[in-house]
Order: structure tokens, then sequence, then C-alpha cells
């Protein structure tokens, strides 16, 4: 019977039977589904934000502390232990053990606990041991601050949460999953989470990134706190060792090295990346080598391997907790905020504790030091009851103390007792031996009481300045436990890598123009002609003589169309590829050029670039990769009325249009022929490059340092700290090293290099200028002595370098301080020379003056724009100042001389400078 219907039928019962033996689907449902999914969401999937901890893992860390006696214990054992605790069986309990193990925090280890960066389990638990940590028995456990529950038999007590006083939860990270609901936390490293918390009690603003154990690079740009909704990107650290070898170093958190591996080995498969070989040397640090194949791009590789394999994956954080028995959603930030109150909460519960019992023991010893230097005990000797006993301390005593609040009497000199004496005090003092009493040493008794009162006054003065202890509190944390914990993981900004940039050129492109068809199998056709190559990412644009064409995706075989003038490779984003068409109007009979670009299409859908008339047809067309001109040379037909009847035609006199566009008239005879005389410059110009130092790449848009403006004949100057030079064409897919650069630029006819060096052999300083002859293209030249230890201590482009020199002249005399200007200390040489020995005195310091300098391409961009004309101050016409405005085109540097310029013009009266 379905459910439906037996819901909304009437229960029948038998006789005698009541309405309370059963119950209807519909009301099993909503009481029992909710009543399991609450419990799922409570005790065992969502930690708790008191200690950051499930209930497997705190019972664990229970079931640890009441079995430590500071040696190891089997893991078997802890886990026989926690399941008093734990009702779900030893293989949950275990897992749980090995994952709070691996985060090596909470847990010491020994034995084989597997590892996370290979994916190896743990051996077995009879066969690994485990003991609390010494943090955590710091940190973690407080029985006197702890609220405890019976256990899930009655038979023991545990706690509800652990007395934590450490944002636990963000150092370790967390995942779990719910009915209905899931957590992500991301782990944080532990020395910044003792900074921040020291922020926050100081009013400061925060703001946590996270930390993985597996090292590697994360791009936190939209990590917005770990919220729901966020993300962030995790990348190996690929090193490029030459050109045939790139070694993985580090993976990305939550994969393996097997994963790794695989990624690359099924992407290689599939063609989409080429490699020669991957092995895996991991042993006490992650090594993953990826041999290539000669010819084999290492930068296009590793922008591939991020592209394609497990290289580079993305995580989407959810930082949710329990609040107050609720599930609640709470950033990083304030998690850590409401951790740090929870720990003053708990730092001040346990000084109160501690001023509690140190006012005890204060209370007692005064009592005894009363009893026994006053003889009081001897009074008791007449007594003859039990009450007759106590009452005679009790009136022995009031003669020397006074509880406080009670009102004194002149002169008096009581002891001040905090609460009354009780009948506990008396029989206390009833039950110190004679022994004892002999042996009293009032000298001592008031050294004891003298040293409680100080620790009395330190943790009033705690409590009273409880932020300072706080501070103080984890300050401590980070001095005893920080060490080695530093950051692993490098926080980056990545650059996109789109697929079809980074796919190798698997496949071969070929077109069959008489019968339209275009496509990587049509090697066997004999009216097919090779293109070029292409990957099966790529999209084909196909131009037909009638002046349509068509963006398609490359396939097997594929119609386009009869009549193909060209084919190619189509990139969206190439705003450079300029085509040059004439064409034939059908229905006018005039012919006409335009210069266009092809953007903004939709694939398969055909495109006109003419009027679309019958009988149009085109009669001359090129593709310009970055929108070269032309000089064609046009012949008329014999029969056209013209009496020249042929004319050169120059394409650089025609603006770049969009596809539509209807183009200019080139004449309205006949034309017989078309043919190239010359291939002009580029009419768009030089394509302006920045560097961008977060990600190590070039780019166009406008992000980082600008470089200038670069043509086919320009390349890129790279200084290396280790003394050589290369030289690299502004190809935006090389990766540079940053860390190990020193000078990065545009090489012009002009740039001269000025270093300084040192001989490893003969400790000698040299100084040698030079410019750069070599032409060879990704070749390294070292510029510097080759013997070991030689290092290369400052380089510069500046056409007047300047370097600040820390010398002793010998061992007796001071250090003095002096300024070189290289330029006129050394001419400049060949760049094999050693150069000038800088002095024979021992130098201590050396650091240089002027950066890099103001940049040719630079002052040929103030130049361009021209100058500001500005009215001479008697007013009898213009005056021509050289003073740079800003253009919107990026960041351009002004020098020294142009900001002094500027402020003597600002200097001028407002009316001579035209401003009213």
């Amino acid at each position: 019977m379905p459910v439906e219907q037996a819901e909304e039928e009437e229960p029948k019962f038998a006789p005698g039977e009541t309405i309370h033996d059963v119950a209807t689907v519909r009301g099993m449902y909503q009481n029992w589904f909710l009543d399991y999914a609450s419990y799922v969401i409570l005790e065992r999937a969502v930690p708790a934000i008191e200690d950051g901890l499930k209930p497997v893992q705190r019972r664990i860390l229970h079931a640890m502390k009441e079995m430590d006696d500071g040696r190891f214990n089997k893991v078997a054992n802890v886990i026989g232990q926690t399941m008093q605790y734990h009702p779900h069986g030893d293989a949950s309990i275990g897992d749980a053990m090995v994952n709070l193990g691996q985060k090596d925090l909470l847990i010491e280890t020994q034995g084989n606990w597997g590892d996370i960066r290979t994916g190896d389990g743990a051996a077995a638990p009879r066969y690994i041991e485990a003991r609390l940590s010494k943090f955590a028995l710091d940190v973690v456990f407080n029985p006197d601050t702890t609220e405890w529950q019976l256990s899930y038999d009655g038979r023991k007590r545990e706690p509800v949460t652990l007395p934590v006083k450490f944002p636990l939860l963000l150092a370790q990270g967390i995942e779990g999953i719910a009915v209905g609901l899931s957590t992500k936390i991301m782990p944080h490293n532990f020395r910044e989470l003792c900074k921040a918390s020291i922020d926050v009690l100081r009013g400061k603003d925060i703001q946590l990134f996270p930390d993985f154990p597996t090292g590697g690079l994360c791009d936190v740009s939209n990590y917005n706190g770990g919220l729901r909704g966020s993300k962030i990107r995790l990348r190996a650290t690929i090193e490029k060792v030459d050109k045939t070898l790139l070694v993985i170093r580090d993976i990305p958190y939550g994969t393996t090295t097997t994963a790794v591996m695989e990624s690359i080995v099924k992407a290689s498969e599939a063609n989409k990346i080429k490699i020669k070989k991957v092995v895996d040397n991991t042993a006490a640090n992650v090594e993953i080598q990826v041999q290539l194949p000669p010819g084999i791009s290492p930068d296009l590789t590793m922008d591939a391997l991020y592209a394609f394999t497990d290289c580079e994956i993305s995580i989407s954080p959810n930082t949710c907790v329990i609040i107050d028995d609720k599930p609640r959603f709470v950033g990083v930030e304030d998690m850590l905020r409401l951790s740090t109150q929870k720990t003053v909460r708990l730092l001040q519960r346990e000084l109160e504790i501690r001023q509690e019992e140190l006012w005890e023991k204060w209370h007692n010893a005064s009592l005894e030091k009363i009893f026994i230097e006053n003889r009081i005990y001897r009074k008791i000797e007449e007594c003859e009851t039990w009450p007759d006993i106590l009452e005679t301390i009790s009136t022995g005593l009031k003669k020397f103390t006074r509880v406080e609040g009670e009102k004194p009497k002149a002169n008096d000199t009581r002891i001040v007792l905090r609460r009354p004496i009780t009948e506990d005090d008396l029989t206390r003092l009833t039950e110190i031996r004679i022994k004892r009493i002999s042996k009293y040493d009032g000298f001592k008794a008031d050294e004891y009481l003298q040293k409680l009162e100080a620790e009395l006054a330190e943790v009033a003065d705690h409590l009273a300045h409880l932020t300072r202890y706080a501070i103080h509190y984890f300050e401590g944390l980070l001095k005893k436990y920080g060490a080695g914990r530093e950051r692993k993981t490098q926080l980056r900004t990545f650059d996109v890598v789109t697929a079809q940039k980074v796919a190798i050129a698997n496949q071969k492109l070929y077109v069959n123009r008489q019968d339209g068809f275009v496509g990587y199998g049509l090697k066997k056709d004999e009216k097919a002609e090779f293109v070029c190559d292409c990957s099966d990412l790529d999209d084909i644009i196909a131009i037909k003589r009638d002046g349509t064409f068509s963006v398609t995706k490359i396939a097997e075989k594929t119609f386009v169309g009869k009549d193909i003038l060209h084919v190619g490779v189509y990139n969206k984003n190439d705003d450079r590829l300029v085509y040059n068409m004439v064409y034939l109007d059908g229905a006018s009979g005039i012919s006409f050029a335009k210069r266009f670009l092809v953007t903004g299409i939709t694939r398969d859908k055909t495109y006109d670039l003419t009027k679309g008339t019958k009988g149009t047809k085109t009669l001359y067309l090129t593709a310009n990769p970055n929108s070269e001109s032309e000089i064609v040379s046009i012949q008329l037909s014999d029969k056209a009325p013209a009496r020249v009847k042929q004319f050169d035609f120059d394409f650089a006199e025609l603006a770049i249009k969009g596809k539509g566009s209807m183009g200019n008239i080139v004449t309205k005879q006949p034309i017989k022929k078309i043919t190239q005389k010359a291939v002009g410059d580029s009419t768009l110009g030089g394509r302006e490059v920045f560097f961008d130092s977060v990600v190590g790449r070039l780019n166009h848009a406008g992000h980082g340092r600008y470089l200038g403006t670069f043509d086919t004949e320009h390349h890129v100057l790279v200084v290396f700290k280790d003394g050589s030079y290369e030289l690299t064409p502004p190809d935006l897919a090389i990766h540079f090293d940053v860390p190990n650069i020193l000078l990065l630029r545009k090489l012009e006819a002009d740039t001269v290099l000025s270093a300084v060096h040192m001989d490893g052999e003969t400790k000698l300083h040299y100084v040698k200028r030079f410019r750069i002859e070599t032409s060879t293209i990704g070749k390294r030249f070292s510029f510097i002595c080759e013997s070991k230890g030689s290092k290369l201590l400052a380089v510069t482009c500046h056409p007047e370098p300047q370097i600040e020199v820390k010398l002793q002249r010998d061992k007796k005399a001071d250090k003095e301080t002096e300024q070189i200007h290289l330029h006129t200390f050394i001419d400049v040489k060949g760049w094999k020379a050693m150069g000038n020995k800088l002095n024979f005195y021992k130098i201590h310091a050396l650091s240089l003056l002027t950066d890099e300098g103001p940049e040719p391409q630079r002052r040929e961009v103030a130049k361009r724009r021209g100058p500001v004309t500005l009215p001479k101050p008697n007013g009898s016409g213009p005056a021509t100042e050289a003073l740079p405005v800003a253009e919107p085109s990026g960041p351009v540097d002004v020098t020294a001389e142009e900001v002094a310029q500027a402020r003597e013009l600002l200097k001028r009266p407002k009316a001579q400078l035209g401003l009213f």
C-alpha cells in the first residue's frame, strides 16, 4: 500500500487495542528523522565552538588523559578506553585518532602513522603508540573548569566540552558531513593564530589565511573568511630545473603524490600534455620528477600541469560550528574572536580558583601559627569532652583573629580572616602531631605566609589586568611551542590558466579548399593541404571566397562550405590579428577594401564580411598576426575605360574596424589582379608589456611594473642573483623565478649594466660596466668570476650609478663610509672583463644608492605625450615646460628632476599658471 494512502486512511483497531499502540508514518518521519538529523549534526559531524572538537575527538583526548602517566600507550588500548564513552565501534575511533595524530599538535606519535602526502595508511592500532603532547596537557585539560555529564551508559563522567585555551579548531581544521549540512574549516598557522589572538586583545583588526601541512601555493583572493560561497585555489610548487626537467616539490592539500602522478599520466595519455616520464622520488620531502621530451617548452608544460592535472585544485571552505546547540556559519576572524574571549574567561576562572586555593592555604597557615605560637594546644589538656576541646580552641583563636567586615577595636592588631572559623578548621588543628609542634619554626612560617601573600597579590593583579595577562599567556604559547611551526604554504595570486592556451599541439590541421572540408582527419585526402599544428581544444576559422566565414570546433572532418580562402586557429582574445581584404560588390560592381578584427562571434554561425549581395566575391585576403599593413599592386581589367590601369594601394591608410564594416572604395573599375608589393609595419604599434612580480609573469593588462612597448625585435633582460643574465622574448607564457632575480627590464640599445662582484678565491671586490653583446635567446651568460664562492653584490642599469661602501682601512682603524660613483670609477668594457678592483681595504657592507633609474621607454612615453604649455610670468606669451601629464594607459615612473620641476611650477601664482 502506498505511504500516502496509509497516511490518509483511518487506522483500524483490534478489540481491546487503544490508539496509543500505533503510530502513523507521518508522525514517525517528522519526529524520528529530525531527531536523527539533530543527533548527527550535534553529536558526530560538526565541531563545537567551545573546544573545536567533534565528540569522538573529545572522548579520545579525555580517555588519553585518564591513561596518561607520561609514557606511550598502544593505540589499541586507547581505543578500548575510549569505547567506554563513544558507542560507535573501534573503527571510527581509530580513524579519528590517526587523523588527530597526523595533525602533529595534540598527540605525540610513535610508529607508522601513515603519511598525508603519499596517502599511505597507518599501521594496525596494536603496532602504533601515542601519548598526549605537552601542548595538549597545558591548554586542553583542567578538571576544575570542566563541565561534566554522564556517559551514554551512565557509568562514567565525560566532559561536555574541554576547557581549551587556544583556537584549536582553526589550528587543526576539520571536515564533516551531516544530514543536509556540512562543514569544512581550513587549518591555519599556529604562530599566526597566537599573534592574531594578541591583536584581538589589543583591539586591532585581524585577517587570517589558511596554512596547510603539505605546503604548496595558495590563492586566497576569494577566501572571504571561509564563509559559504568562498573559494581558495591550491597549487603544487613546481621547480624548473632545466629545459627537460620539472620537479614538483609540494602538493596541494587534500591530494596525494599518487593521485598527482596518476592525473599527470592520465593527462599525458589524453594528449593534453607531452611528457617523457614521471618518477616519484618522495622520501622525507616530496619530489616528483616530470621529464620532458626535447623541444617541449617547460613553461607551457608547467601551465598545462596546473590546467589538466591535480597540480592545481580548488576548495570551497564552509565554516559551520555548533554554538548554543545550534549550527552556525561564522567567519574565521569572528571564530577567533569568540575563541579568544572564551580563553580570557577560562583564564579568569582559573585565576579565581587559584585565588581561592591560596586564601584557603593562607587561612589554614595563619590559624596553625596562632594555635602553636600562643600554645593553645596546652589549654585542651584539661578538657574532657570533644565539644569542650573545640570550644576551647575556638575561644583561644578569637583572641587573636577577627573576620573581615567585623568592626575592629581601638589599636586592634588581630589577624583579619576572610571567612569565619569552621568546625573543620578546629578539627584540622587537633590533628597536628606533637612532633610537628615541637619542631615548629616561626621564621619559616612567616616566610611561607609572605610567599602566599605575594602570590595572592600577583593573582589579584592578573585579575585586575586580565587582558594583559591573556596577552602574556598567548606570548608564552608562542615562545614555548611556536618553534618550528612557521608558515609552510606560500600565499600567491594566481593567473588563470586557460586550457586552450596551454594545450599541446597534438593535432595537424588540414583543409580541402575545393570541397570545403577542414579537420585533422584529412591527411589521406589527396585534395587536402596542411595548414598548421593545433590542439584538439582549438577553434577553427574558415573564410570563403563569397565573403562569409564561420568559427567551428576542430574535429576529424567538418564541412564549412566550398571555395575556402583562409583557414586558421581562432583565438577570441587576440586583438592583434588583423585581416586585410578587398572584395567586389556583386550588385554595384564597386571594389571595397577593409581592415577588420574578428571578435564577438558565436560558434558555428555564418557571418558576412561584405554587403551580402549576389555575385559578391573576395579578390584579396591576408591575415596579419601583428596588424601589419600592406602595399598591394592593383591591375585593372583590359576592358576598363580608365587611362591608368595599374596603381598601388596602401592598407595603412585604412582604419581597423569591425567585421561588419563596409570598407572604403578602391575603384569602380573591374579589377584583373591584385598582388602584394610590400609588407608594412604594425599599424597598432608595439605592445605595452607589464611585469607582475606576484605571479612572475608578463602581461598586457596593466598589472605590475611597466616595462615598455615591445616590437618583434625587442627582448627582456633578466639578471639573476648568481651573477648571470639572460635574454628572453616578451612571451606571456614564461614563468620568471622572482626570488632569484635582481633585475628585469626591457633591453635597449644603450643599456649599460653596472655591477659590483666579489671573487670567491681572492675575496677582492670588482666593479665592471658593460653592454649586452650576446644575442642568443634563452641562454644564461655568467659575467662574474667563476671561482667558488664568487658573489654578485649589486647590479643596476642606472646611467649614473652610485654605491655606498662601509670599509675598514686596517684592524685598528674605525669603520668608514664612502660613496663611489661607478660611471666615473670605470669605463664601459666587454661583458667578459673582470673589471677594476674596488679597493684593497676590508669591506663590511655595500649598498646601492640608485635604483634602475628612468627607463628609456618611459622617457619615450613622456615625450609622446608632449609638453605642457604654460603662460610666461610676464604674460608675453606661452613658455614650453617639459612637465609630463598623467596617461590613462598604465603606471609611469616620474623622475626626481620632473618632481622638482613640478614643485617649482606650483610655487608660481595661480594667475600666472592660467588657473583663473
